[in-house]
This record gives structure tokens, C-alpha cells and sequence, in this order.
């Protein structure tokens, strides 16, 4: 059964009009560190049904304390984490529905904020692969 197990993670793009909420990775985090993501995070075991939407929206609670409403998939993908741990990552389109981003777990992020889906393309801190999840989000909208 080890053969297949996979740790899922999810990652929430919230929208909000034409912009986007991310977050910026702590400086101490060991993945990325100091870039810029959509907030996510991992399934727990005990979430039961609807668990991609319900971590979604923890995990955007919980780090940022925005509230979001529908939760939509848009694609997924594996990889292998840095320490070699086989993970699927799940990316949703998540509505905004109330709040203004802080940071609320500082350990993990630096900062929260609003930006542009152009500006999030262009700018330096953000990996290849949240721009190519940002581009199907906007292309599934």
C-alpha cells in the first residue's frame, strides 16, 4: 500500500475581482523560502468528505484570515518534495468572501496581500510553477 500513498497538498487561489491573494513564505520556511504562493497546505486525515474544499478554506483561514465561499478545482500534479516525500498537489479556485489578509502564522508566512494577476506573473519572487498555476486559474475563470 506505501507504493501509492501520496501527501496531498492544497493550494487556494483566492479571487478577488482581478486580483489575486498570496502569500510570502517565511524566510524560515525549508520549502521556497521567501517566495511568493497562493496559500495552501496539507489534507488531514480526519477531514472526511469535500476534502479539498474544506482545506482550502482552513488553510486560507488560517494563515490569512480570509473567508472564502466556493471552492472550484482547476488541475493537480505530483512531484517530490525536497526531502523526498511523493505529494499531489491540488490547485482551487476559491471566491472571496470576506476579510482582509493578515499574517496569522508568522513561522510560515512573511506576508499576505492582494496583488494583480499581470504584477504576479511579473514579479521576481515567483516560481515558475505558481505562475503556470496562476495562468490555469485564469484561464478556468
Amino acid at each position: 500500500m506505501d507504493d501509492y500513498a501520496l501527501v496531498v497538498n492544497v493550494d487556494a487561489a483566492v479571487v478577488r475581482g482581478d486580483e489575486y491573494l498570496v502569500i510570502e513564505r517565511s524566510s524560515e520556511e525549508d520549502h521556497a523560502p521567501g517566495t511568493l504562493a497562493f496559500p495552501g497546505g496539507k489534507v488531514e486525515a480526519d477531514v472526511g468528505a469535500d476534502a479539498v474544499e474544506e482545506t482550502a478554506r482552513r488553510e486560507v483561514r488560517e494563515e490569512t484570515g480570509v473567508e472564502v465561499g466556493v471552492v472550484e478545482y482547476v488541475t493537480s500534479g505530483t512531484f517530490v518534495a525536497d526531502e523526498g516525500t511523493d505529494c499531489l498537489n491540488v490547485v482551487a479556485r476559491c471566491e472571496y468572501e470576506s476579510g482582509e489578509p493578515e499574517v496569522r502564522e508568522p513561522e510560515e508566512i512573511a506576508d499576505a496581500f492582494w496583488i494583480g494577476y499581470e504584477e504576479l506573473l511579473a514579479h521576481s519572487d515567483v516560481p515558475e510553477y505558481v505562475a503556470a498555476y496562476a495562468e490555469g486559474v485564469e484561464e478556468s475563470r
